[in-house]
């Protein structure tokens, strides 16, 4: 387990990276990411307001972890296939002097994790929120990824171990 504290707007947030397969309660999942692989090639997309990034998203009603990681990389990359989980990221906000009860998200709660072997790549239409995608040369990460930090390297070295 890996722990590191970021800046989130104007708080100060405890991020702790746990790769276990289990699924944390579902009500306290407040986002899905994946880690999208054809070819050996590492999927971005770069999405309105955030720049370049990796798939993902928040839960719709009824909707599994896994169901929504496949909408969101369908969405924003237009790219389907595999999932696989690969763990969570606690995302705690008992130091953030900003959080209260009224917030969105919960005092603590769940990012989760999978890596995604594409099986199609469809026609990228830019209907939602992201602009472009790229394949790219997972070592080059760094070069888009405006915010990388050392907890997402450790999932995509995880991810990478297990293609």
């Amino acid at each position: 387990m890996t722990t590191k504290y970021v800046n989130w707007g104007s708080g100060k947030v405890k991020l702790t990276w746990n790769p276990v397969l289990q699924l944390p309660p579902r009500e306290l999942i407040t986002s899905v990411h994946a880690f999208c692989f054809k070819d050996g090639k590492l999927l971005l997309v770069k999405l309105d307001q955030r720049g370049w990034d990796f798939p993902g998203g928040h839960i719709e009603f009824n909707e599994s972890p896994e169901e929504c990681i496949k909408r969101e990389a369908h969405e924003e990359g237009y790219v389907s296939g595999r999932c696989y989980q690969l763990g969570y990221m606690v995302v705690d906000h008992s130091d953030n002097p900003n959080w209260n009860e009224t917030s969105p998200y919960p005092r603590v709660g769940y990012q989760v994790f999978y890596r995604m072997d594409i099986h199609e790549i469809h026609e990228f239409l830019a209907m939602f929120e992201s602009q472009k995608r790229l394949l790219i040369d997972p070592n080059d990460v760094k070069k888009y990824y405006l915010h990388w930090n050392e907890l997402y390297q450790e999932i995509l070295d995880l991810a990478l171990n297990q293609l």
